[in-house]
């Protein structure tokens, strides 16, 4: 059987080639997904490791902050033999082009001897004070060099210039850093500088639990760690998103897995049904059914394990380039270098060859139903008619039934696991009603080219539909990559609609522009007209006035303006002549109740109006016309501005803060820095998700080319003779497009309207508990549209290889052959 098995192998490869790139994908998918997780778990823990080096306890703040007395008791203990602080300013600092100053961490260095500390790519470290030196990613952002000056300033005013005499080097940082100082520079610059952490070394000979046991009762109130511990919380507090991110990807590996799994059951099934008569003449010449079970799993297993070694390889091809250019962009991260572990290697190769074995068992055990002398057709599959048939449908129907009250039970109570569950049991429904709903949809589909495109497009339909498992099967691969496609786009649409919806809620104005006892030029809101990104630029006037027993600052601004730049169209409505908006704070100092009066008094002039609450305005909004009642001689004193949603926010928030370049103090707020935050992760979400999920739509498209294939292999007679009738080669090609093009627009449609039902089922379960039931339902028909074309150009695109193949064949040399 061992040569049998062999010569088997190398007879039917062509036909296996579809099913090898299938498990090459996914296996190579998963190797991307471990070998990635391990190199940036494994970078992180290098890294800190790195960066506390010789760290054998470390005391942080806890029930209080840590103080100097903590240092100097720490200090007297025998146990430990090196005691550094990690202490530090926070600075405004004056850079190269910028009209207003930006904040710079400054820490203080300390000794290095036995515990790690800061190192220089470039010069060298400060000695002296008024020397710094800064992180490489800031000083390379703002373009500083070696020997610069810089003007740094505190919260009170006072003033330094320090010379750059160093660039650190941030191979054992995250983010941007802190610049270094001596501590007699830190000292001037914050004399009562935050103590963030006191780091200890112990003495030769005690560990570091003895340490930590030593320091614990003189640290009342604080967290002692030892050194392992602290790195531990440390790296774990960087990779908890590092797991997550992980999980997801090994999600989408398994999708990607179980997507191959069906194209490699529906390609061992169609091989083996071809073989009949192999088989057959097997059973002849005296080989049992055990031996041809057991030589088409020993096939499996070859084939397996074969393309997972080379998925393997593919995997770890794309994660040594993955992270070769993601050093090319700045994320704020040490470079992390490929790093292999036995999991990230065997893992896949294991469950590969697994996943192939157990695919082709079903097949397997049709083979050995093939008797001796049997017939050298392949058997016809079962219809919905067969008892087999019967119990399909109706247990599909059932769990399609089940999945669909769970799936509202989910969304009317916010459980995600029930969500969860009841998409499984209803997509489960889905297949296993396959065999009858996948030919309905294509008789149904195909009836306009069935109608207009004439005996090829006839032909196409029938053949299409003229095996329903076989259909089913191939399309329910391409079915789940865009099932989940669809889910998440509808997904992320729906929750970046119900986001903007509760931002709109809490930050109602994109951005506000303040000043305080500064005057704005004539030309102010011209300014801020010009800048890209800004559609609506609205000025308010303030004035203090007395509120009771209180003295506040109220707003005014124009009613007829308002509905430009705030987001709430309640809020909108609510601000008319004759009522004032405050916030909650300001009601309970106040005293105020909704709806009740509030008198308000400026010099001689009084105003009485009905409050409101609002959120997200200034503490007392109301009208302009109001205002100047109470107080002509309010001045301009800000803007409130509206941005385009297309454009970048950050980049529209740093042109707005470094803008009216007379005005000394500008304040600017609003929630575009959120939104921008928010939308730039929805983004990412929804590329890195259709990028992943587009494997398992690029292997269940290698599904349908096998099918095809594989259909033209069983079918050349019967083309054959369609050719010696007249049919023409371009007639024969376009037969197969079409019928690859219905089963991939029938998979591309249901799938789209599953994606529709999961997506808001579990946009509702997510989101309605966070947002008190105000969920919004997105439809993204761009991006549906480009799903559906999408799927009927790859499906056009599937059929090219298996057509070229049966326009070659000679109608003669086919009918000829037995």
């Amino acid at each position: 059987m061992r040569r049998s098995i062999l010569s088997s192998l190398r007879a039917h490869l062509g036909r296996l080639i579809a099913a090898c790139l299938a498990i090459v994908l996914g296996v190579g998918f998963g190797t991307l997904a471990l070998s990635v997780h391990a190199s940036a778990s494994h970078g992180i823990d290098e890294t800190i490791g790195k960066a506390n080096a010789g760290v054998d306890a470390v005391v942080v703040s806890n029930d209080r902050s840590v103080e100097a007395k903590d240092v100097a008791a720490i200090r007297k203990l025998p146990q430990a033999a090196s005691v550094v602080v990690d202490t530090g300013a926070y600075l405004q600092v004056q850079w190269a082009g910028q009209v207003r100053p930006t904040y710079l961490g400054v820490k203080a260095l300390y000794d290095t001897s036995k515990i790690a500390g800061p190192t220089t790519s470039q010069g060298r470290l400060p000695a002296s004070t008024l020397e710094i030196a800064l992180p490489a990613r800031t000083a390379e952002k703002n373009k500083v060099a070696l020997g610069s000056k810089l003007q740094l300033s505190s919260y009170d005013d006072k003033r330094w210039t320090v010379t750059v005499v160093g660039i650190l080097d941030d191979g054992t940082s995250f983010g941007s850093g802190s610049a270094v100082a001596t501590p007699q520079s830190v000292k001037i610059f914050e004399p009562q500088s935050y103590i963030n952490q006191i780091k200890v070394a112990a003495q030769p000979g005690t560990d570091q639990e003895a340490l930590v046991a030593a320091i614990t009762p003189i640290a009342s109130g604080l967290q002692v760690y030892t050194g392992t511990g602290w790195i531990d919380h440390e790296v774990k507090g960087l990779t908890n998103g590092i797991d997550v991110l992980g999980g997801v990807f090994g999600m989408f590996a398994v999708i990607a897995l179980f997507v191959a799994c069906l194209v490699i059951a529906n390609t061992f099934t169609i091989v083996i049904a071809q073989r009949t008569r192999e088989m057959a003449l097997l059973r002849c010449v005296g080989a049992s059914r055990r031996q041809v079970f057991s030589s088409v799993l020993a096939e499996a297993a070859v084939v397996g394990l074969v393309a997972s070694a080379v998925g393997v390889v593919v995997g770890i091809a794309l994660s040594a380039l993955g992270l070769a250019l993601s050093r090319e962009f700045d994320l704020e991260l040490p470079p992390i270098s490929l790093h292999l572990d036995l999991v990230s290697i065997f893992a896949p190769l294991l469950l590969g060859t697994v996943a192939t074995v157990l695919a082709a068992i079903v097949p397997a055990r049709r083979a050995t139903k093939v008797a001796p002398l049997a017939a050298l057709r392949p058997e016809a599959a079962p219809v919905a008619a067969s008892k087999r048939g019967i119990v399909r449908i109706v247990l599909g129907f059932l769990l399609l039934a089940g999945g669909g009250l769970l799936l509202a039970a989910s969304a009317a109570s916010g459980q995600v696991v029930i969500g969860v569950g009841g998409g499984v049991l209803s997509f489960v429904g889905v297949l296993a009603v396959g065999s009858l709903l996948v030919p309905a949809l294509v008789r149904l589909l195909g009836a306009l080219p069935a109608r207009k495109g004439g005996v090829p497009a006839r032909i196409a339909v029938a053949n299409a539909v003229r095996n329903p498992r076989r259909t089913a099967a191939t399309t329910s691969a391409l079915l789940i990559g865009v099932t989940l496609i669809s889910l998440t786009c509808v997904g992320i649409a729906s929750v970046r609609k119900t986001f903007d919806v509760t931002m709109d809620d809490e930050f109602p104005v994109d951005l506000m522009v303040r000043t305080y006892d500064a005057k704005l030029p004539a030309s102010a809101e011209q300014q801020l007209r010009d800048i890209k990104g800004i559609t609506q630029v609205v000025p308010v006037r303030s004035v203090e006035v007395k509120a009771g027993q209180e003295t506040l600052s109220i707003t005014g601004v124009d009613q007829a303006k308002t509905g430009s730049v705030v987001h709430n169209p309640q809020l909108v409505s609510q601000l008319r002549p004759g009522v004032v908006l405050l916030d909650k704070p300001t009601m309970r100092m106040l005293s105020v109740q909704e709806g009740s009066d509030l008198t308000l008094v400026s010099g001689g002039n009084k105003l009485t109006l009905k409050a409101h609450q609002a959120v997200g305005l200034d503490p007392i909004t109301l009208t302009d016309a109001d205002l100047q009642r109470l107080a002509p001689q309010a001045k301009v004193s800000g803007f409130w501005l509206a941005s385009d949603p297309k454009a970048d926010g950050s980049d529209v928030i740093d042109a707005v803060q470094q803008s009216l370049p007379t005005v000394k103090v500008l304040n600017v707020e609003g929630g575009l820095a959120e939104r921008s935050s928010y939308t730039k992760v929805f983004d990412v979400l929804l590329i890195v998700a259709v990028g992943l999920l587009g494997v398992s739509v690029l292997i269940a498209l290698v599904g349908v080319g096998n099918t095809l294939s594989l259909s033209v292999l069983e079918r050349t007679r019967e083309n054959a003779l369609l050719r010696a009738m007249g049919l023409t080669r371009r007639q024969l090609r376009g037969m197969l497009a079409v019928e690859s093009l219905l089963m991939a627009l029938v998979a591309a449609g249901l799938g789209i309207v599953l994606g529709l039902v999961y997506g808001w089922t579990g946009t509702a379960a997510l989101m309605s508990s966070q947002t008190d039931g105000k969920v919004q339902y997105a439809v993204p028909v761009g991006l549906l549209v480009t799903i559906a074309l999408v799927a009927a150009v790859a499906g056009l695109l599937a059929s090219v290889l298996p057509a070229r193949r049966a326009a070659k064949v000679a109608p003669a040399g086919a009918l000829a052959s037995e």
